[in-house]
């Protein structure tokens, strides 16, 4: 005997695929200066995930402006770097703030921080990358440092924004969450 479906569980089926499929994640990255490495994930996911995400950075004791050669570096991929600006966690962690889905820091200070209860408990995972902002004996030098640390958080954006989150349950996101920060090649 074969059975048939009601309309009503077939369509509400559909409208919660349909709904699944749809919705934006959002997502923050934590560092705490907030000017240099959340800023280009920022930057990245807003760029490369634009269909699926809606992407945020701050920074535990944020710097007040984003470091000059991440601006030159992002205006040079074209990126629009005007709304780009070094914030306080603190605008994230109010109830009118953006229910984050995900939050990742890359910073390895920002990541032992004890960080503000975020609304909707997040899932969250360290995706650490060296900082750019150091001592460098020129300017190329310096630009090879934040383009280097730019193309590590592309590569594990790229391999992000590429899980099937409609079929990952809760335990394997988080590991493939944390497969992307620990992979060695990015």
């Amino acid at each position: 005997m074969v059975e048939i479906y009601p309309w009503t569980y077939i369509c509400s089926t559909i409208y919660i695929l349909v709904l699944m499929a749809e919705h934006k994640h959002y997502v923050l990255f934590l560092c705490t200066g907030n000017s240099a490495r959340s800023i280009m994930a920022e930057a990245l996911l807003g760029r490369l995930g634009t269909d699926n995400f809606n992407a945020y950075s701050a920074g535990s004791r944020p710097k007040g402006c984003v470091h000059p050669m991440a601006i030159r570096l992002l205006k040079e991929l074209g990126y629009e770097t005007e709304h780009f600006r070094s914030k306080s966690w603190d605008e994230f962690s109010g109830s009118d703030a953006p229910h984050f889905d995900l939050i990742f820091t890359v910073c390895d200070n920002a990541a032992n921080e004890v960080c503000p209860l975020w609304p909707g408990h997040p899932m969250t995972a360290h995706w650490g990358i060296p900082d750019p902002d150091g001592k460098y004996t020129d300017e190329q030098e310096e630009y090879q440092a934040f383009l280097k640390a730019y193309q590590q958080l592309e590569k594990r954006i790229k391999q992000f924004i590429t899980l099937p989150f409609e079929t990952l349950g809760q335990a394997s996101l988080k590991e493939q969450l944390i497969k992307i920060g620990h992979d060695i090649n990015t």
